[in-house]
């Protein structure tokens, strides 16, 4: 009983630790500033691999997605939306 009590307290405390300190959101942005602000740190070849590992632990989904569409052509431009002139209607004649 005792053990069990301290068990969940203390499952209570780390999660309690970890919401505070949100590890997951941490790492996220460490990712999106590396990708987005390419500088000398992703230079080196390992340092990409460990972005990139770290961006397929965070966000799967959008890893896979990536991968999945590396080699689509692009996607063809589209011509600009038609364009209307304002015509007022004629007042009748009396």
């Amino acid at each position: 009983m005792t053990a069990t009590v301290l068990a969940a307290g203390a499952a209570l405390a780390a999660g309690y630790v970890l919401g505070r300190i949100r590890p997951w959101d941490r790492l996220d942005t460490w990712v999106w500033r590396r990708f987005t602000f390419m500088g000398d740190w992703t230079k080196s070849k390992p340092q990409l691999v460990i972005t990139i590992a770290a961006h397929i632990l965070v966000r799967p989904r959008v890893s896979y997605d990536i991968w999945r569409r590396r080699n689509e052509p692009p996607k063809p431009v589209r011509a600009p939306a038609l364009r209307f002139r304002d015509t007022k209607p004629e007042e009748p004649t009396p």
